[in-house]
């Protein structure tokens, strides 16, 4: 099979591309730096003649809300017009769990409006609901600090680690288009300022957290299970904990966890 994967050099989409590839696959990593630009269409048309799946990997480089929502529409409109001159078969795209409880934020509303494209378009269709990946964790920490104040949302959340969110994405791509959403999470669930707090004690970071019911996630606030995953979510394997060890760029090594690995 042919596959083309949006976004193919990022974290999710490199991961992606190597698993295909692994697996005997023709893939294309499509991006800027590939000669693939999802915005102005250059290279579009070359890179899916023959594609049997395009894989939608890709994220607005700007959070300003204006530029969210250009961005996934006018990317959107590219990849799928794209698609259907080319007659890909299937078109999988990752988005986030609880996308369609956050129209407060401007960010989900642009993730809101390519779904509604990718439904809209005819096209056969997976888009997949992931919760937060461990991976951005320290991004969300660092937006949410104020001084030595880190304030963030008691709401629950079920991370999930990028390894398992590329490793499903792969798999469903070579699945036949179910013209709905599945969703994945990670395989515990806790409060996001919790978790912020053991990842913070973990890695030495000496802020106080501040649990706050108010504290804005991409600008919404969040209700208690705005993030949470449903009952059918298929979880991955990876833990918390174990996810933390193996990134010794955020554990001392004098501290337990380094230790015991």
């Amino acid at each position: 099979m042919k596959f083309v994967v949006i976004g193919g050099t990022g974290l999710i989409g490199s991961k992606v591309v190597s698993r295909l590839a692994g697996q005997g696959h023709e893939v294309i990593a499509a991006a800027p730096s590939t000669g693939i630009d999802i915005l102005t269409g250059e290279g579009l048309d070359a890179a899916m003649a023959g594609a049997d799946v395009v894989i939608d990997l890709a994220n607005s480089p700007s959070f300003e809300d204006a530029a969210v929502l250009d961005f996934f529409q006018t990317a959107g409109r590219n990849v799928l017009g794209t698609e259907a001159r080319a007659g890909v078969g299937h078109h999988v795209a990752l988005s986030v769990v609880g996308t369609e409880k956050l129209e407060a934020s401007g960010y989900f509303r642009g993730k809101i409006a390519q779904e509604a494209l990718i439904r809209e378009s005819g096209m056969p269709y997976t888009i997949i609901h992931s919760t937060q990946f461990f991976e951005f964790l320290p991004r969300m920490i660092q937006s949410a600090a104020d001084g030595n104040t880190v304030r963030l949302s008691p709401a629950l959340v079920q991370p999930i680690a990028a390894a398992d969110v590329a490793r499903n994405v792969a798999r469903l791509a070579q699945e036949a288009p179910i013209n709905g959403i599945i969703e994945i999470a990670g395989p515990q669930s806790e409060s996001l300022a919790s978790l912020a707090k053991r990842f913070m004690a973990i890695t030495g970071d000496p802020r106080d957290v501040v649990s706050d019911v108010h504290a804005p996630y991409f600008g919404a606030e969040l209700d208690n299970d705005t993030l949470m995953p449903g009952a059918s979510a298929w979880h991955g394997e990876l833990s918390f904990e174990r996810w933390v060890v193996d990134q010794p760029r955020f554990v001392p090594t004098d501290a337990p966890h380094a230790q015991a690995s």
